[in-house]
């Protein structure tokens, strides 16, 4: 028995270190932020305890609202573009073709570019007077619109320009690619199905795990979007592109209402939780792992 505790207190203190900076930095700043999310608390003073009135104002208040609105919107647009972009994109950079490597290279690399150099390049972009894209388009004859200062626009501009870092997920595809048996599709290709439904039969099925990592961490990701729109657009043209996760970071760090951002951050992290929870529910439908 002395020696399971010893052997029990060896283990503890090997785990020690994790456990201290679990609880230091991830454990108690959300109990925190819970606390604060039921108090009045602007930094200048002490928390003021008042229930669940932060949660109760959330749901009268209109720019809360348009933000989740305008953050579901760009999640519907990104989401499926940014899984089928990807996912096309690994299967053709996983066909024997002359300078495979090079191309996976030119996909990869805007994922390394850091957001606020990618998010400078895109604006020059897309300048409706100056940028490539509108210039490309006038030698078309096509009339370029004024992407990020049109609200029509600007929503689009931004899930177009969120395509360019999909190299990371092409990535993953690519592995999972290479775990997909090449006898299956010779088999496949014995009972005549062509190329779209050996991909339709084959390679998805088996590559389904992979989407469904994918898709889990597309939703975390465009859910909390930020830095690219508070940089090229502010939140505007008319609040258009004014997101969930800036209206939370004005409330804290702007207007000094922390108990309402903290408030913010929690229907953030529920909403989060409920989509995450959709896509394991659906997933026994649609992903299938080998050996079951």
């Amino acid at each position: 028995m002395n020696s399971e505790i010893r052997q029990f207190g060896k283990g503890v203190a090997f785990v020690s270190p994790w456990l201290i900076g679990f609880v230091a930095f991830t454990f108690l700043p959300i109990a925190v932020s819970f606390y604060f999310s039921l108090c009045k608390f602007d930094l200048l003073q002490p928390p003021r305890f008042i229930g669940a009135r932060n949660y109760l104002d959330l749901l009268h208040d209109r720019v809360f609202w348009q933000a989740t609105r305008n953050t579901f919107y760009y999640t519907a647009m990104v989401l499926p573009a940014g899984l089928l972009v990807s996912l096309g994109l690994a299967m053709l950079l996983n066909v024997q073709v002359p300078g495979r490597a090079i191309w996976r290279t030119v996909i990869f690399m805007p994922s390394l570019v850091p957001i606020v150099s990618s998010a400078m390049v895109w604006m020059w972009l897309l300048n409706p007077r100056l940028g490539l894209l509108n210039v490309l388009l006038m030698k078309m004859h096509v009339p370029g619109p004024p992407w990020l200062t049109d609200p029509r626009w600007a929503m689009p501009a931004l899930a177009l320009m969120s395509l360019w870092g999909v190299g990371n997920a092409v990535v993953i595809y690519l592995a999972g690619l290479q775990d997909v048996p090449i006898e299956l599709y010779e088999a496949a290709e014995l009972d005549g199905a062509g190329l779209l439904g050996r991909a339709w039969h084959v390679t998805i099925p088996l590559l389904s795990p992979v989407i469904f990592f994918n898709l889990v961490m597309a939703i975390i990701g465009t859910l909390q979007v930020f830095e690219i729109p508070y940089i090229m657009t502010n939140g505007g043209p008319a609040r258009s592109t004014y997101f969930l996760s800036m209206y939370l970071y004005d409330n804290a760090f702007a207007y000094l209402q922390m108990g309402y951002a903290s408030a913010m951050a929690w229907i953030m992290l529920l909403i989060v939780l409920a989509l995450t929870g959709l896509a394991f529910w659906t997933s026994r439908s649609w992903v299938h792992y080998q050996g079951r």
